[in-house]
């Protein structure tokens, strides 16, 4: 390990994006799951000409949808195979500008940002506190910030989280495979745990069943191609933590932020707080 990053993670991430460089994903798909995370965000609140950035960008799948919205937008990951799949999803953005840096290395004056985002990328950091942080110094007093980290299941049934407990001991094994079996293993996972799962709980909300805690509920529209990606992102990364609300809460609060308040739909749990001045 150096500095707050894991290099097989994000050594990890690059491969996963060189394979799912998103261009297979379906425009109305992208846009119901930027909508999903994006929904407590307050666009409302930026000056014209915003300048922000995407902190772990990786294929650039939500800076595609946010650049057309600010005045720059400064795309940063620490895997430069994933860097090249960015700028080559934004290729047509002149208001975008790339970095080959993590969370530990920022090359963003402090105080400087008008918002900043980081969607499923710190909960992979080391020191994910620490992490938080570093992304609010960068914003300027008053400035958003959203963030999205893997929850602990503090709003699930006790028996959701022995099953994730189950999945977990899967994930430690398929993420040591090699890249070849790891891509392999969590293509499998997806059509044989995710697609069922998921095309169950269509099936049941079309009954009128409720699917609040159905595993793999979320997933009842997505495509194959997103069921692949996300098995791919959870069962195929070495270092994952996660959180409760609380504990985000407190994480936010302690970097920086005011105001902090939590999306009640899924994913669980983006969150959103402003730079304290």
């Amino acid at each position: 390990m150096t500095g707050n990053r894991d290099p097989e993670t994000i050594d990890g991430f690059g491969d996963e994006w060189s394979r799912f460089d998103q261009a297979d994903l379906d425009p109305d798909e992208r846009l119901k799951y930027f909508q999903d995370y994006f929904r407590i965000f307050p666009w409302e609140t930026l000056p014209e000409g915003a300048r922000g950035f995407d902190l772990g960008c990786g294929s650039g799948r939500w800076a595609q949808l946010v650049a057309p919205r600010v005045g720059h937008l400064s795309c940063l990951d620490p895997a430069s195979a994933a860097l090249e799949v960015a700028k080559t999803n934004l290729i047509e953005s002149s208001n975008v500008s790339f970095h080959l840096a993590g969370v530990d290395s920022m090359p963003l004056d402090d105080d400087s940002q008008d918002f900043g985002y980081s969607l499923g990328v710190l909960h992979h950091v080391p020191d994910t506190a620490a992490a938080l942080a570093s992304c609010v110094r960068k914003l300027k007093p008053g400035a958003p910030f959203l963030v999205y980290l893997y929850y602990a299941l503090d709003n699930r049934p006790v028996w959701f989280r022995w099953v994730w407990r189950s999945s977990d001991r899967v994930r430690r094994y398929v993420a040591a495979l090699s890249p070849g079996p790891r891509q392999w293993t969590t293509d499998l996972i997806a059509a044989s745990v995710y697609y069922p799962l998921a095309r169950g709980a269509r099936w049941a909300q079309r009954l009128g069943i409720p699917t609040q805690s159905w595993p793999l509920g979320y997933y009842s529209e997505a495509s194959f191609y997103t069921m692949r990606t996300d098995a791919r992102d959870r069962f195929g990364t070495q270092l994952e933590q996660r959180f409760t609300r609380l504990e985000i809460e407190k994480m936010m609060t302690e970097a920086g932020l005011a105001e902090v308040r939590f999306s009640e739909s899924a994913p669980f749990w983006c969150a959103v707080g402003f730079r304290r001045g």
